[in-house]
């Protein structure tokens, strides 16, 4: 009886320690099928071996600075709940992979792929690291999945500033002025600094009107995906695009990345269709520093995210033009407050009727509103060290999703801004090649700048 009591206690405690699931948690997690994983991942290559036991105790030593990363899915009076994990096992989530001989660059990218493929467990927190302690060219690898459902990309970000990052090897948590210029960062990422001054003042018509589908631009990368993945990655340096981007009438970094995308993805095109027509993106934008109906932004849990949608300009071969083009159109965007608008539509179709918003979701996915969904997030300023070791690069990738059989992740890491690419391979063949012209085109760019 003593037991039944303690369990008794200790369930209250929990349902005091629940998140109710946001309408945004629940239609990410209703994507997912059985060719959905709807997970994304974070590669980490670091410049030394590391112990995977190691690892482990370092997270376990910081996991209260992200209590997120020990909810599971559960419910409290019958409504789905992120609730504390009673049997919460760090072994379960940090994991030395067996990868038989140390991987090259292509090995690991197929190992990528391969865990990209696999599900997380339902029944646990959902997030797992798994750690190659050797590669062939030396180093070591961490892949990290974390499903969309438990944090956007703004949020991973956090999380693993809060218990997996160092700034300095014998060092802490990054600094408070650290986190201050990471804020600052944020607030004019893919947002920009149009974008930060609220809903007020665009018309929610237009708005909507340019998020509408378009059932004059099919999409190439439309097709019925299967469970398997490919993956690639490029990388260019930071300082170039800021160059190229001042340039241009107040342009962006984001802008330049999706100038970089047009570029690769026209090169792509005409080697694979041989026709250009125009390519629909989503742009998603984070919300997190503004506040909503539901409360005030910040460093909150889970999903605050809205997008944008643009037609990528293909007809042209010359960077800079395509970059004034997109700048344009960024910008409308913006100012119309576009993001926040659809944000606060969403939520108002949620209150008024669940099942409106199932249909607005459905309306809004389909690959003639867009043909792939191109993120930016704001990654580490300064050199990161885990566990002592220097973090040599970053890359992170995001789920595809039915008809839409190519997604872009791009992260910045230092001076480095780096782009992952996750495909379905029977849909988009040859990724890698893909991969190579966003990085031709990124050098093509930069040169305009008189980097």
């Amino acid at each position: 009886m003593p037991d039944l009591g303690t369990n008794a206690v200790a369930e209250q405690s929990s349902d005091r320690l629940a998140r109710r699931l946001s309408p945004e948690e629940l239609s990410i997690l209703s994507l997912e099928s059985e060719t959905v994983a709807g997970h994304a991942c974070k590669v980490m290559v670091l410049a030394d071996r590391i112990d995977p036991l190691r690892l482990r105790e370092t997270i376990g030593e910081r996991l209260a600075r992200a209590p997120e990363l020990s909810m599971r899915l559960g419910e409290v009076e019958g409504v789905p709940c992120w609730t504390p994990d009673p049997d919460f096992d760090l072994a379960a989530h940090v994991v030395a992979h067996d990868a038989g001989e140390a991987p090259d660059g292509p090995g690991l990218r197929a190992a990528v792929a391969h865990l990209f493929e696999q599900r997380l467990d339902r029944s646990r927190p959902l997030w797992r690291m798994d750690v190659i302690p050797e590669l062939a060219g030396g180093g070591s690898a961490v892949i990290w999945r974390i499903h969309h459902a438990l944090a956007d990309g703004w949020t991973a970000m956090r999380m693993a500033s809060a218990v997996l990052w160092q700034e300095q090897p014998e060092g802490g948590p990054p600094s408070d002025r650290s986190r201050r210029r990471g804020r600052r960062r944020r607030a004019t990422g893919a947002a920009g600094p149009e974008g930060a001054a609220g809903a007020e003042g665009g018309s929610i018509l237009f708005a909507a009107a340019r998020e509408v589908p378009q059932p004059w631009h099919p999409s190439p990368f439309d097709g019925r995906i299967c469970a398997q993945r490919s993956v690639a990655f490029a990388s260019v340096e930071l300082d170039g695009l800021r160059r190229v981007s001042g340039t241009v009438d107040g342009a962006t970094v984001n802008d330049a990345v999706l100038t970089v995308v047009a570029g690769g993805l026209r090169r792509w095109l005409e080697a694979h269709h041989g026709h250009l027509g125009p390519i629909r993106v989503k742009v998603p934008v984070s919300l997190h520093d503004m506040p909503s109906a539901d409360g005030p932004g910040g460093a909150e849990p889970g999903n605050r995210d809205s997008f944008f949608c643009l037609d990528l300009p293909l007809d042209s071969a010359e960077p800079v033009t395509r970059l004034a083009t997109i700048r344009r159109a960024t910008r409308a965007r913006k100012r119309g407050h576009d993001a926040q608008h659809v944000d606060a539509l969403m939520r108002e179709l949620g209150h008024a009727s669940p099942r409106l918003r199932r249909f607005a979701e459905h309306v809004l996915g389909h690959p003639r509103s867009f043909a792939l969904n191109v993120s930016n997030v704001p990654g580490p300023p300064r050199p990161v060290h885990v566990v002592g070791i220097p973090v040599r690069s970053l890359h992170t990738l995001a789920e595809i999703g039915e008809r839409h059989a190519l997604r872009i992740a791009v992260v910045s890491f230092a001076e480095t801004l780096n782009f992952g690419l996750c495909a379905d391979p029977t849909v988009v063949h040859d990724v890698d090649q893909m991969a190579a012209h966003m990085q031709a085109e990124a050098a093509a760019l930069v040169s305009y700048g008189g980097a």
